[in-house]
């Protein structure tokens, strides 16, 4: 049986130009994840990341402090995260009605990140539970396939027995994956969804076609720091 590590990317520049970039405390997680794996043993035999920036600077950082620059790691779009601003442009209008405020909240989300949460999570919510088909945005049932093909392809490639596997990815692929192996509705699981620790990981184990849950959301190697100024959602 093999393993597949979910690793969640380090904290981005959340109200940023670009919050497409590992901030210092992202690097630095990042970093910690990958001393505690090496203090533990663990040997990668392969590494995949989404196209998105700190998904793969999350896994550069991360295999270097385990001293295992050398392990290929394969980019697969698979493992992007959904467009979190294509959701929030098609539900934004239904979440003012209910928050007067979120738009401001969207545009000032570095300096209201608890106010900006509770935007983005009504506009999630209106996402995953919209049944109408919405041609601005594609539905939440579709990412779950795209990630679901990329998992598929991973076990395919990977069928010795054994194999280490991590995946530097982001909070909705992790939350995609939960709910294929669980089942449970998508608003069940993305309440889990936010409780996904910058850099966490989530271990899957898989013989041939087929995957369970062995671990969720392990923060191991921050709390053994004892910092809780190190461990983020955003």
């Amino acid at each position: 049986m093999g393993s597949i590590y979910l690793i969640r990317h380090g904290q981005a520049s959340l109200g940023a130009a670009n919050y497409d970039v590992l901030s210092p405390l992202g690097i630095q997680q990042s970093r910690l994840c990958g001393e505690f794996y090496q203090q533990q043993g663990l040997r990668l035999d392969h590494c995949y990341a989404g196209e998105m920036q700190r998904q793969i600077d999350t896994g550069r950082h991360a295999l270097a402090a385990m001293q295992q620059n050398d392990c290929p790691m394969d980019i697969d779009s698979a493992f992007n995260e959904y467009h979190s601003d294509q959701v929030l442009t098609t539900y934004l209008p239904k979440v003012i009605e209910r928050i007067p405020e979120a738009e401001f909240y969207v545009s000032n989300a570095g300096q209201h990140r608890k106010e900006f949460q509770q935007v983005f999570s009504s506009a999630i919510n209106l996402w995953i539970t919209d049944v109408t088909d919405n041609a601005e945005c594609p539905p939440w049932s579709g990412f779950v396939a795209q990630v679901e093909a990329g998992l598929q392809r991973v076990m395919a490639k990977h069928t010795a027995s054994g194999q280490n596997i991590a995946i530097f990815t982001s909070g909705g692929v992790i939350t995609a994956a939960l709910q294929l192996i669980t089942q449970m509705p998508a608003t069940s699981a993305f309440e889990l969804n936010w409780q996904i620790v910058n850099t966490s990981v989530s271990r899957l184990q898989y013989r041939k076609d087929k995957l369970s849950l062995a671990a969720f959301n392990s923060q191991a190697h921050l709390d053994v720091h004892q910092r809780s100024e190190w461990v983020s959602f955003r």
